[in-house]
């Protein structure tokens, strides 16, 4: 028996893992069957039960995606791709039944791409800080996870709703029935995700059946604002089928259709219904069934005032994007005040002029000491309204509403590339993970005595919050409770100190336009 490794028992069958330096790693564990052929667009189901011991030491096949080169670090193992995808992986320190604390994450990648399965999500390093149990998930992209068919009408597809966010869910529901067994707390998730990671967090604060689920809270560069009405939903629904040659709508007949022509009609969506104001389509939608409302309206009514909440932001969360808006490093000021011309009608009723607009935003990021280049600008406009104002946003409301908020802002900028990318959107994962030292993140990190510091108080911090509800620790300064007033935000950097209402000056111009 001492070739078989260590070996865990599930409600389905027994998995055997590997252990290297202290950890033990299960990964490949499937929590729901393969949602392919007439299961595809259906809510997933419980897997099968499988005999003898099943192999757990390498990841799955990551969930069907389009290749985006320009963010290979996210979705680095996307050409190993299959519907059958629906796997998690598991770090722990024993098999042992100590009930430590579980850190529960979910990938961004803009509902698009992704994998808990990238390597800069590899739980073991926190889970041997932290003794702690990391579970990373898959779950469906695209529109296979996010075009919303109930609406239509059309016999067997009532359910065919928020499908990745249904499968987040069955991976919870299989954290609360077996990570005891690999030395989990079933009592004490921490539900954590990045970008469209964390904006699923804010969606399932909308789902009724995932409460009680999870105890806490991590949002990292996303909030409760991501969550489509139904009427958008529907229209991209409508026009996926369109571009898939109207089908037949039957389980049978969308189950036999290749998976390029879905992702080919999944880019005609995109393409027709994506805006400069709304920069996602397929994302969760309120559908009445699983997520019952909009995010905000159920942290505001008190219904999530029970989950402690940590939620933050990248300062400079938009220049990741610069491939977007390539033409903006070169543009002059007319550039800029077009840029505006063109966004602020879409967002407010009475937008004030764009070059008066123009005026006060950089003067409002002069007064923090940003730079004030036409580009600068315009990233820490975008950074505000899509990140920043959003998160405030959550965190006013959470703690309005009775709940318990940390507040952070990651501010560390790369010395090679400080004005370029600054510390933009996903900079903090290699921190967050203790990964500054990976082939995949060295280029920014430049093996830097101050990366590896920072990375030490932040794992301290993720590992604290999931341990009691509090992220502070000797290696900070005193971290106070957000409230709305003062707005306490840790502000990590090379050196980490609290700041009162950072960002003030900005988020009180885009209320002003609002």
């Amino acid at each position: 028996m001492t070739d078989w490794g260590p070996q865990a028992e599930t409600t389905d069958g027994w998995v055997k893992g590997r252990e290297s330096q202290g950890i033990v790693a299960f990964k490949g564990i499937p929590y729901a069957q393969a949602p392919e052929g007439p299961l595809r667009f259906q809510p997933p189901r419980p897997p099968k039960r499988w005999q003898g011991v099943r192999p757990a030491t390498h990841p799955g096949a990551v969930p069907i995606q389009p290749a985006m080169p320009l963010f290979r670090f996210l979705n680095a193992g996307a050409a190993r791709q299959s519907e059958d995808c629906l796997h998690l992986n598991v770090w722990t320190p024993k098999t042992d039944g100590a009930r430590r604390p579980v850190l529960f994450w979910i990938h961004g990648g803009g509902f698009i791409i992704g994998a808990g399965s990238t390597p800069v999500y590899d739980g073991s390093y926190l889970a041997r800080t932290g003794d702690m149990v990391v579970v990373t998930i898959n779950y469906r992209l695209g529109a296979l996870g996010y075009v919303h068919l109930d609406g239509l009408g059309k016999s067997g597809f009532e359910n065919s709703s928020n499908l990745g966010i249904r499968d987040q869910i069955a991976a919870l529901k299989w954290v609360r029935d077996n990570i005891e067994r690999f030395g989990g707390d079933p009592n004490n998730v921490t539900v954590c995700g990045q970008s469209a990671g964390a904006m699923s967090v804010g969606a399932l604060l909308g789902a009724p059946t995932a409460r009680g689920l999870f105890r806490r809270a991590i949002l990292q560069s996303g909030a409760g604002r991501n969550v489509i009405d139904r009427e958008r939903a529907d229209r991209a629904a409508e026009l996926f089928l369109r571009a898939l040659g109207k089908p037949r709508l039957t389980p049978n007949e969308l189950g036999k259709i290749p998976v390029a022509q879905i992702l080919r009609a999944q880019g005609v969506v995109n393409r027709e219904m994506m805006n400069p104001r709304d920069l996602m389509v397929m994302a969760p939608c309120v559908d009445g069934e699983l997520i019952t409302e909009f995010p905000m309206e159920a942290v505001e009514s008190g219904s999530a005032a029970d989950i402690d909440m940590m939620i933050g932001t990248t300062l400079d969360e938009w220049k990741l994007f610069t491939p977007i808006d390539a033409q903006l490093i070169r543009a002059d000021e007319s550039g800029l005040i077009a840029k505006f011309a063109d966004l602020l009608p879409q967002l407010v009723a009475n937008p004030p002029h764009p070059g008066e607009a123009v005026r006060s935003y950089r003067e409002a990021v002069r007064e923090r000491g940003g730079r004030t280049t036409p580009f600068d600008v315009w990233s820490a406009f975008q950074s505000m309204r899509v990140f920043h104002h959003p998160a405030f946003e959550l965190a006013d409301c959470h703690q309005r509403a009775g709940g318990s908020v940390h507040s952070y802002l990651f501010c560390w900028k790369p010395a090679v590339f400080s004005q370029s990318l600054g510390a933009c959107h996903a900079m903090e994962l290699p921190f967050v993970f203790g990964l500054t030292s990976h082939p995949l993140t060295r280029a920014f990190t430049s093996f830097a005595g101050s990366a590896r510091r920072l990375s030490r108080r932040m794992q301290d911090a993720w590992i604290g919050f999931a341990r009691r509800g509090e992220p502070g620790h000797f290696g900070l300064p005193e971290w106070d409770a957000y409230d709305s007033n003062a707005r306490a935000t840790m502000v990590f950097d090379r050196e980490c100190t609290l700041a009162d209402n950072p960002l003030v000056s900005e988020r009180r111009l885009l209320d002003a336009w609002s």
